[in-house]
């Protein structure tokens, strides 16, 4: 009897690497990655075979910057859209265009679910369902990390234990949510924000930041233009 096909919206960090097994293993889904790249600058071929390796049939990696530009950023600055009232929508806005490619990447495979990796106490997986449910009611939603609330420490372990590359480690926990618009979150176990705390700030943090010690030593412009 031929399984299922499920499509995750997978970014290639932590959560989603080893959620790319465990639809597999524990909810016997054929798994179809799809990553939509709104900025994060990844590898494309290098992220297809991390997910292939951890398990997926198929990766699906678009390259939505364009559109993700177009249709959400331009619009969100015209209306000065900020969160809370309180600083510019980052993060959030790709939501809805994730959301987007993985009901196109269900159709074009025969899926008949889409998965992703919010968990169940953010804004993530309202935007998530929401979003696919007003394109695709029919496509059924599995949320591993919402019914789980798999820690940081035991994904770790688990793609330890399963042999799955992740860009993630013990001495290295944070998970940064980038786009071409901003780069607002980082994500770890409270435990492991709280112990960071205590260690010199690694420079892999500071990709986007200059130390005042260590300033560059000629100017650069840069130019903004808007439709």
């Amino acid at each position: 009897m031929s399984r299922q096909k499920i499509v995750l919206a997978y970014s290639g960090g932590l959560d989603t690497s080893v959620l790319v097994r465990i639809l597999s293993d524990d909810y016997g889904y054929d798994v179809i990655a799809c990553h939509a790249d709104v900025g994060e600058a990844k590898d494309k071929e290098y992220l297809s075979m991390r997910a292939r390796k951890a398990g997926a049939i198929a990766c699906e990696v678009v390259d939505a910057k364009e559109e993700f530009a177009k249709d959400f950023c331009f619009p969100a600055l015209q209306a000065n859209a900020l969160y809370q009232g309180v600083y510019p929508l980052s993060a959030a806005l790709s939501r809805p265009l994730i959301a987007r490619h993985l009901v196109a990447a269900a159709r074009k495979h025969g899926a008949t679910a889409v998965a992703h990796g919010a968990t169940g106490k953010g804004n993530d997986q309202v935007r998530f369902d929401l979003a696919v449910k007003g394109l695709a009611p029919d496509l059924k939603i599995v949320a591993p990390q919402r019914e789980r609330n798999i820690t940081r420490d035991a994904a770790l372990e688990y793609a330890k234990q399963h042999g799955i590359e992740v860009p993630a480690s013990k001495k290295s926990p944070f998970s940064i949510d980038e786009n071409l618009w901003g780069r607002p979150s980082r994500e770890a176990s409270s435990r492991i924000r709280t112990r960071s705390l205590r260690r010199k700030r690694s420079p892999g943090r500071r990709r986007r930041r200059t130390r005042p010690t260590n300033p560059p030593t000629s100017p650069s412009d840069s130019r903004r233009a808007f439709p």
